[in-house]
């Protein structure tokens, strides 16, 4: 008999919807966390999500910058549907900018299935008050509207202005940075996930780590003081208390007792931007802001003990935009309305073997200089146009893209312009007039040391 209560009491466990921590680091680079090989920043937390899971290696980000991959993220769609192509201005008397309101989000759709949902950390998606987290669907909010923030100072003062040193908000309420950035949005999360273990639960913790500026504590330079180049010492202390902080929310889904029926995923926003911040994007060509490998292959690892195989590397292309998709339809959530992500669940549990990959081909598009950069991959055949190369790869002799091969792309073309004819022209201008505006204060913060703390 108690044999029998404990099965079925296993049973009952596996069949309660599972929680969600989706985190997104922000312009890490493709070779910086230990399951790629990086040798001089060590990555245990983040690594142990690859060996309790899945690592995917051919693992993509939607957009190859910052707030359009973010708005595709927290929707399950191509951002393009909804004329989201570039980061988003400041401003918070504008409501068009930022994430258009009639766009469903995936929090909206999840506590529509009875969880509660919170966002910590950068928002990028809006700064009027109709684009706030907690009106699109977050019960929680803790962090910062803008695209980046000072790791170590906020000022009250700047309520009204993005700034790096503008006040967090917690549920609206302004307040300032408490020790180091990073660690504080660990310490808000592993706290929230205790408070909510009883019930179902979506958490979006997007770092800004390590982008820029390079700020990192005295005790993570120390650590990292064998590295000569400056800037990657910073870049490997940020890096680190990043994981350090993962390791933090690990351990409160285990003191919770929620961790194996809990979805864990951890991706970068989009590659590293080396060598501005000293990523490393490793043998890819690229870098953030470029549509070649470099600036859109992202480490993408997903855990979830309850389902998943350990230790499974998954060879086939997947997107950003999978994950919402299968984090609705696990919970049950609604997911009519267009959605361009897949449910990965058929793929990668036991016994699973759909006919064919995921994705019959994934699309990128990026406006650049007034021009579109563009890029699609359909099994290993890459046609890109970045800058003025236009050419086709085959990623998989060649994940360099060092060496075009003669093959006609008119096949290729034809399937990007079919699935970008009803996309959106992008719905605002974005970042450049503002960041002229800006450049003086951005340009001081890139000049700082970069490896001494605040």
């Amino acid at each position: 008999m108690i044999a029998l209560a404990t099965a079925l009491g296993a049973l009952s466990a596996c069949a309660a919807p599972p929680n969600f921590v989706f985190i997104v680091a922000d312009d890490l680079g493709y070779a910086d966390v230990g399951v790629h090989g990086c040798k001089d920043i060590p990555t245990p937390h983040i690594d142990s999500i690859a060996s309790s899971g899945v690592r995917f290696s051919n693992g993509y980000s939607n957009h190859p910058f910052c707030s359009p991959m973010r708005a595709g993220f927290l929707t399950g769609r191509y951002q393009h549907r909804f004329g989201y192509e570039t980061n988003v201005p400041y401003d918070m008397e504008n409501p068009n900018l930022g994430l258009p309101n009639d766009v469903v989000t995936i929090p909206e759709r999840l506590k529509k299935a009875g969880y509660t949902t919170a966002v910590v950390g950068k928002w990028h998606l809006g700064a009027h008050p109709s684009k706030h987290p907690n009106k699109r669907g977050f019960d929680y909010f803790f962090g910062f509207l803008g695209g980046g923030h000072d790791y170590f100072t906020s000022d009250l003062s700047q309520s009204q202005h993005e700034g790096y040193k503008a006040p967090l908000m917690r549920n609206g309420a302004p307040l300032g940075v408490e020790g180091y950035l990073t660690t504080q949005l660990s310490e808000e999360a592993a706290k929230w996930i205790g408070e909510n273990k009883d019930k179902p639960f979506y958490l979006y913790l997007a770092y800004n780590a390590p982008h820029t500026p390079m700020q990192a504590p005295e005790e993570k330079l120390k650590q990292f003081a064998s590295i000569k180049n400056k800037k990657r010492r910073t870049y490997a202390g940020m890096v680190s208390a990043m994981d350090d902080g993962i390791g933090m929310v690990l351990k409160a889904l285990d003191d919770a007792g929620v961790r194996d029926n809990t979805v864990v995923a951890f991706l970068s926003d989009n590659g590293g931007p080396e060598p501005h911040n000293a990523s490393d994007n490793g043998p890819l060509r690229g870098t953030k802001g470029t549509v070649f490998e470099g600036g859109i292959r992202v480490p993408y690892l997903v855990s979830w003990p309850a389902k998943l195989p350990k230790g499974l590397v998954f060879e086939q292309p997947v997107i950003a935009l999978d994950l919402p998709v299968t984090a609705l339809n696990l919970a049950g959530a609604p997911t009519d309305g267009p959605l361009d992500g897949v449910d990965l669940m058929p793929w990668l549990t036991e016994g699973g073997d759909p006919a064919g990959p995921p994705h019959k081909a994934l699309f990128w598009r990026m406006g650049n200089n007034g021009r579109k950069d563009f890029a699609i991959r359909q099994g290993n055949l890459k046609f890109l146009r970045q800058d003025d190369l236009t050419a086709v790869f085959d990623l998989s002799t060649d994940i360099g893209e060092q060496s075009p091969i003669e093959k006609k792309s008119a096949g290729l073309m034809a399937a990007w312009e079919k699935w970008n004819a009803p996309n959106k022209r992008p719905a605002f201008h974005g970042f450049g007039t503002y960041h002229q505006k800006r450049k003086a204060f951005y340009q001081q913060l890139e000049d700082e040391p970069a490896d001494s703390p605040r």
